[in-house]
């Protein structure tokens, strides 16, 4: 039997099936409810029963609930619901946590490109926003950021992909010596790199290497939630053999008549036959939408892409307020500059 829960103040629906908790039923359909462990032992995810019953078919949830109090990981509808909770809709909704973790998986995506995928601890579990990237906190204090490249209803592993760094002492640590079930520890979720929902503009992005993950986090989320935005990928990486995601482009065009993909090979070898973009992925970019007003952008990759991008995108039209990148470090500093400039120049 289904049954229908509707969100307050939000007014969003969603269908509930029998045998899975509310908390499974949000996610499955893309509605941002919060939650910390989903095993009913921390408390993130009560909410307010204002109609409707509910139960718990396994054990009580650990955590005592005040009168007409559920905790959505753990309850299964009876009827027809109305819940009063918030939604997990920004990064300030979010709770950083500092957590232990396992590699549960390695595996080469292509001759630099390792896949780690995290395995939390049973009791915990970690919400995140699609693009938002944690951080590896070394035994010496240093950090290392990395993307999250899965979606947010994908949620039992973290997914990363890790580009191999030449004299990199973490990143060759991964790649010559990091074993599956390896112990690590992580925060996050980190960043306001993360896809704008509600917004009706269309979507450009444009990733450089290991920049995919996060749009692929981005996409992923989008289509499993129904944006029927366009959206147009631009990947740009040197050779053939960097372009370590072959199958997921395919999927996304198959699964959306809206979405488009343009890889772009800034170096390509002789044995790679390509007829497709070359050069630079800004350029290609800009040469399918030289008017770039009225798009929400995207941009992923090493910090002198985005940095040279970031101005000539602006000169094109683009709003500064519809930019986004996850450059950590210095994407926020380019914006003010520009804007800084735009406003000496009035």
């Amino acid at each position: 039997m289904t049954f229908e829960v509707e969100i307050e103040p939000s007014g969003h629906r969603f269908a509930v099936e029998a045998g899975e908790t509310l908390i499974e039923a949000a996610l499955r359909q893309g509605v941002g409810l919060p939650y910390g462990c989903r095993n009913g032992a921390c408390g993130s995810c009560i909410a307010t029963l204002l109609s409707g019953e509910v139960e718990y078919p396994g054990d009580q949830p650990e955590i005592k609930c005040e009168p007409g109090q559920v905790v959505i990981c753990q309850a299964h509808a009876r009827s027809n619901l109305r819940l009063k909770i918030r939604e997990v809709t920004a990064d300030a909704d979010i709770t950083i946590k500092t957590l232990p973790c396992r590699a549960e998986h390695l595996e080469r995506l292509s001759h630099d490109v390792m896949q780690v995928l995290l395995k939390l601890p049973e009791a915990e579990r970690l919400q995140f926003l699609a693009g938002q990237y944690i951080e590896f906190i070394l035994k010496d204090g240093r950090r290392r950021a990395f993307s999250i490249a899965n979606a947010p209803h994908q949620d039992e592993y973290l997914e990363l992909h890790i580009r191999h760094i030449p004299g990199g002492s973490f990143t060759g640590h991964v790649f010559d010596e990091m074993k599956d079930r390896a112990l690590l520890r992580i925060e996050g979720p980190l960043g306001a790199f993360y896809l704008r929902e509600n917004s009706d503009r269309p979507i450009l992005m444009m990733a450089g290497g290991t920049g995919i993950a996060p749009l692929k986090g981005m996409i992923d989320h989008a289509q499993h939630i129904g944006i029927e935005r366009p959206i147009h990928l631009f990947w740009g990486v040197g050779s053939k053999r960097d372009l370590y995601l072959e199958k997921e482009p395919q999927r996304w065009m198959e699964n959306s008549n809206s979405f488009r993909y343009t890889p772009v090979l800034s170096d390509p070898e002789a044995d790679d036959h390509w007829q497709g973009k070359t050069g630079l992925v800004m350029d290609a970019l800009l040469e399918a939408c030289p008017d770039l007003s009225g798009y929400d952008i995207y941009m992923s990759g090493p910090p002198a892409m985005i940095e040279a991008a970031t101005p000539v995108f602006a000169q094109h039209g683009a709003s500064l307020d519809h930019m986004y990148s996850d450059a950590f470090e210095f994407a926020r500093d380019v914006l003010d500059k520009i804007a800084r400039e735009k406003k000496n120049a009035d």
